[in-house]
């Protein structure tokens, strides 16, 4: 059972993503209509963070989808954005800032259900409109790796620490953890930073490097 909350400026879609996560037999913790209101009752609630929080694209306020992501996120629970799908730029905003992936809000309840468990269990979405957002945005793929640096990528974010990467490729870990240093310089550089495991496994499997997800073994480094 996942703890969630639910960020949207419609109420018609609050509460049938209610009604489907209780059917689920998920909690539904907070669910209103802006995150400085999600943030408010986050303060005043002070109890354990939510396993997943899911945010509308495009709220109602003007609010801006890079702060909201990062600004949900600082609170320990982990994004899904839920959208119309049909702004690209927004939905790359979105990804770039840690989301772990979007579901369209056409999408049918099962679907958006199981998003939302993998996503609570600690998984990353690997979906259509992600793939879309980034064919739809070159600068979204623009980070240049060296040969090296991908082996390094795809070994790490695909779950094995330092060590075993260092082993499996004939060089000392601290190399690895030069070529992991300057993997994260080159993804900050294009606004894409990748300060986790997490992230590292988000930015290979958008980059091609990692074509199938594992989600195990992400935790941070």
């Amino acid at each position: 059972m996942a703890t969630v909350g639910i960020i949207d400026d419609h109420e018609s879609v609050r509460l049938g993503l209610q009604a489907a996560c209780a059917n689920a037999g998920h909690t539904v913790a907070i669910s209103v209509s802006s995150v400085e209101a999600f943030l408010r009752e986050t303060r005043d609630s002070s109890g354990t963070p939510l396993d997943i929080v899911v945010l509308d694209l495009s709220l109602g306020d003007g609010s801006d989808v890079t702060a909201n992501v990062r600004r949900v996120q600082a609170t320990g629970s982990a994004v899904l954005i839920h959208s119309i799908a049909d702004r690209m730029t927004l939905v790359r905003q979105a990804l770039a800032a840690g989301a772990a992936g979007v579901i369209p809000k056409s999408s049918p309840t099962d679907v958006v259900i199981s998003s939302i468990e993998q996503v609570a269990s600690g998984g990353v979405l690997n979906n259509l409109e992600w793939a879309s957002a980034i064919e739809a945005d070159s600068e979204f793929a623009s980070v240049q790796l060296g040969r090296r640096e991908r082996d390094v990528l795809h070994l790490y974010a695909s779950g094995l620490p330092m060590k075993q990467v260092a082993a499996q490729l004939g060089v000392a870990p601290s190399t690895v953890k030069q070529h992991l240093d300057r993997i994260r310089k080159k993804y900050v550089e294009v606004g894409r930073p990748a300060p986790t495991k997490v992230d590292l496994l988000r930015r290979a499997v958008e980059d091609g490097i990692l074509p199938e997800l594992n989600p195990g073994g992400t935790d941070a480094g």
